[in-house]
Parts: structure tokens; sequence; C-alpha cells
């Protein structure tokens, strides 16, 4: 039961919190910005972006910890923006997307792309056990290359509540394969000889980020481009649903302390955590036009930025050794995931006859 404080009282507890996390949030904002400023040198000098500022802080907050222990004055603020942040981005993620996206595929090719992300899920999932993964960074992996790369990961990370270690390891071999992904799928869409709708298909269908899909269909053309965006689109969409059966698998997770009472365990398997109504409820809002167009674009760069500092913070707490000691067995799971997911791709296409 919550403590019942005079008004004023509350505001002091209030303003107190506030000064509590300030100095770990504006350190994290900090390591945030150098990574969005890496961001944009990269564009300048190599004219491409190859590391997103989602990856770039992590390294850079990783590289920080590394080399500093923050003092005990930040751990609250760094906290504060690894979960509340990221859970608050979530929300406003998905405002991102609509329903009306899932319409505007045809039946037979959205029924392809909900197959391939429900199979590659658990397939990319059990695999990563099979190789001795953690059972958190086995579905983080799985949720990464079956959905949309870094932004599932870290979407998924608070729902079943994974580590820092774990996240930090999932996100930085994923994003470094998915560079290759964009680099080799083209090579694959002409050795196979694909047509520009079908290379569309199958980029949407196993890049990670929506950017990387305009990077890797724009050799095929115009067309290539849209459809991959649309798809891609969809499998977006994928990240709710996911989220909710997770969220409710969740306390039944090893590997964490056990929920002592019997009640509250069952009741958190059966409710979502309230980050992921807040992200179905912006997509309800999203599909009935209650959210105003010149919102859409704000929205969506503050959930960007938002889960950068995020990030951050997360970089700001990994341990590098347990990272490193994790990399042969994710850089194994993620590749042969991939593989698996381009398979499924070009298998999904030959059924529909695209």
């Amino acid at each position: 039961m919550s403590k019942a404080y005079p008004p004023n009282t509350k505001i002091a507890y209030w303003s107190k919190d506030v000064r509590k996390i300030l100095p770990g949030l504006i350190l994290s904002a900090c390591v945030a910005g150098l990574a969005m400023l890496t961001s944009k040198s990269e564009q300048l000098i190599l004219g491409a972006t190859w590391l997103e500022p989602l990856v770039l802080a992590i390294v850079i907050g990783a590289i920080l910890r590394t080399l500093w222990e923050p003092h005990r004055c930040f751990l609250a603020g760094i906290g504060f923006a690894t979960k509340t942040l990221l859970e608050i981005a979530i929300v406003f993620l998905g405002a991102t997307v609509s329903a009306q996206t899932l319409l505007s595929v045809g039946p037979e090719l959205l029924i392809g792309i909900v197959t391939v992300v429900a199979m590659i899920v658990p397939a990319s999932y059990f695999l990563g056990r099979l190789l001795g993964l953690p059972t958190r960074m086995a579905i983080l992996i799985a949720c990464g290359n079956g959905i949309c790369g870094n932004s599932a990961i870290a979407a998924v990370a608070p729902t079943i509540n994974a580590d820092s270690d774990d996240v930090s390891a999932s996100i930085t071999f994923t994003a470094v394969l998915g560079v290759g992904v964009v680099l080799g799928l083209p090579l694959i869409g002409k050795l196979v000889g694909l047509e520009a709708v079908q290379y569309g298909i199958l980029s949407g269908l196993t890049v990670y980020a929506v950017p990387q899909v305009l990077a890797t269909a724009a050799p095929m053309g115009t067309t290539a481009i849209h459809i991959g965006t649309l798809v891609k689109l969809v499998r977006v969409m994928m990240l709710g649903p996911i989220t909710v059966v997770l969220s409710m698998l969740a306390p039944r997770l090893p590997g964490k302390e056990q929920v002592a009472d019997a009640t509250t365990t069952a009741k958190q398997s059966l409710m979502p955590p309230l980050f992921i109504l807040g992200f179905l409820a912006m997509i309800g809002l999203r599909s009935a036009d209650a959210i105003p167009q010149e919102a859409l674009s704000p929205i969506s760069t503050g959930a960007n930025v938002m889960t950068v500092i995020s990030m951050a913070a997360l970089g700001l707490g990994v341990d590098a050794r347990a990272v490193m000691a994790a990399g042969p067995r994710v850089f194994a799971t993620v590749v042969l995931s991939l593989i698996m997911l381009i398979g499924l791709g070009l298998g999904i296409i030959a059924f529909l006859a695209m």
C-alpha cells in the first residue's frame, strides 16, 4: 500500500527523486548525444551510416564504463534511463505503426509475413538454446532477427527483464551482422534471379531496420523499395503481439528471482505490462486517425531519442567481459538464424509465386 503524504511532502519527495535520477540521466544523454554526432560524422565522411546511433550509444557507453566506473550518484539515473525511459519510448513507438498497413499488402502476402515471423522467432530461440545461450539472450536474438533487429531487442528486453549484458551482446552482434545482410543480400537476389517485387519482399522479410531496407532494395529500383518497406512495416507490427505473449511468459522464465506470491504470479502472467498496453493503445489511436498528422514526426523523433538515451545508459552498465565471453555463441546463433530467415523468405516467395 502506498504511503499518504501531505501535498507539500509529496512535492518534496518528487523533487528528491528528480534530483536523484538527474546526474545519471544527464550522463546517459551526453553519451547518446555523442553517439548521434558520431553517426552524423559517418554519413558525412563515409557517405552512409554503417552503425546506427542506437548501437553507437551502447558501444560508447560500454567503452566509458570500461575506462571509468560511474560514481554511485549516477546509478539511479542510469537505471531510470535503462528501464522507465525505454518503456516510455516504446509507448510512443506505437504511434509510428498503423493497422491500415496490414490491409494494404493483400491477404496472401500478409499471411506469408506472419508465418515467417511466427516460425523464425521460436526457431531462432531454440537454436540459441541449443548453442548454449541463456534463455533471455536467446529470446532477444530471436526477436531481433525475426522482427526488427535492435528496436525489437530494446522493446522486448524490459518485458522479459533481460540483463544489460544480454541486451548489449544481442544488439552488438545483431547490428554488425545486419550490416553484412545489407551488403550481401543484393548478391543473393541476383544469384537467385529475383525480380523487383520478389526482391523487395525478401528485403522486407530479412533486413532489420527500415533505413537498411531502403539501402538494400535500392539496387532493384523503386518497386523493390516500396514493396520492401511495406513488408518491413508489417513485420514491425508483429512486435506488439509477440511482446504481449512474452510478457505473459516472463514470470515463468528461469534465471531470475521467483515471485513468492502465487496470486501475484498468476496476475502477472495474464496481465501484460502497462507500457505494452500503452504501445497497443497508441497503435489503435493511430489506426483511428486520433493522432494529428503533424504530431507523428515529433512523436517518432522523441521515441528515437529516448531509445538512444536508454541504450547509452545500458552501455554504461555493461560488463564488457561478459559480452565478449558470449561472443562466439551469439555470433553463431545470429548467422544461422539469418540463414534460416533468408531460406524462409525465399520459400514464401516461391510458394506465393510473387
